[in-house]
């Protein structure tokens, strides 16, 4: 759990990332559960992203995620479900027939960071900090 290091950065970018299929449908099973774990492993390793680790539940996947700094969350998450609807519902008819919209992943995500340090740190290390006048909320 070290960081990583760039030309001229160092950092560590740890999320934590949910999505579901469209309705919530308990459609992640089976082949289809291992297509899209399948997908998904392989846009990771096309954008340098690692896997902590994950799980796919019946009706969400449950990702934590190590995404370097030249790759936003949302491009990430686009084309893990972009990839992962085309995908699954070019190879498996039942799931065209149920999601007819072209649509199998609801809208959104959920994402929130995960690190070494808390805010609380952070505000301590700066409250500390010899030169105080830098920015705050009230300047």
């Amino acid at each position: 759990m070290g960081y990583k290091s760039g030309c001229h950065t160092t950092f560590h970018h740890r999320y934590h990332l949910v999505w579901a299929p469209k309705y919530r449908f308990k459609v992640l099973r089976g082949e289809v559960r291992l297509r899209i774990r399948e997908i998904i492993r392989q846009v990771c390793a096309e954008m340098g992203v690692t896997i902590v680790h994950g799980v796919l539940s019946c009706d969400h996947v449950h990702l934590f995620v190590e995404i370097p700094l030249h790759v936003s969350v949302s491009d990430f998450v686009r084309r893990a479900k972009g990839r992962s609807s085309r995908k699954i519902q070019q190879e498996f008819e039942h799931i065209r027939k149920r999601y007819w919209g072209q649509r199998f992943w609801q809208r959104g995500y959920f994402s929130t960071t995960s690190g070494n340090i808390t805010d609380d740190i952070i505000m301590r290390y700066l409250d500390k900090h010899p030169h105080k006048n830098g920015f705050s909320p009230s300047t």
